[in-house]
């Protein structure tokens, strides 16, 4: 799942629960229905990714495609504890505990992903009309 600024989801891409989210970037990242614009200027379009992406490959493909990757490290959020810093909850995280109130999606009972990347979609709208 990809998610804007400020945690509503805009890309999704559905796969098995043994297929490693690094391996969706691709498919995610193609799914967004909206063309983006081009970065203009210092303008830069930045990609807030959790440490499941955090592969060279993920960074390189997300350059490629004009984003500037934002991707925590694995042991970078011990680090920042350990100085004194408070843990953050990433944006991303957010919208998983927002997908698990509704129990349909907890837990996928759906055999076509079509049909569940459909309901995914009428609880995406639901948490959008809920959080304007």
């Amino acid at each position: 799942m990809l998610t804007d600024g400020r945690g509503m989801p805009i890309g999704l891409a559905v796969a098995g629960a043994n297929v490693h989210d690094r391996r969706l970037v691709e498919a995610t990242l193609k799914s967004i229905p909206v063309r983006r614009p081009r970065p203009a200027g210092r303008r830069k379009q930045h990609l807030c990714a959790d440490k499941a992406y955090d592969a060279e490959a993920v960074r390189l493909y997300a350059r490629r495609r004009g984003y500037t990757p934002h991707i925590r490290s694995r042991g970078e959020e011990q680090t920042q504890l350990r100085r004194g810093h408070r843990a953050r909850r990433w944006v991303v995280e957010r919208i998983h505990s927002w997908l698990n109130r509704y129990r349909r999606i907890l837990v996928r009972w759906e055999k076509k992903a079509e049909n569940y990347v459909g309901l995914l979609h009428l609880v995406f709208a639901h948490v959008l009309w809920r959080n304007s």
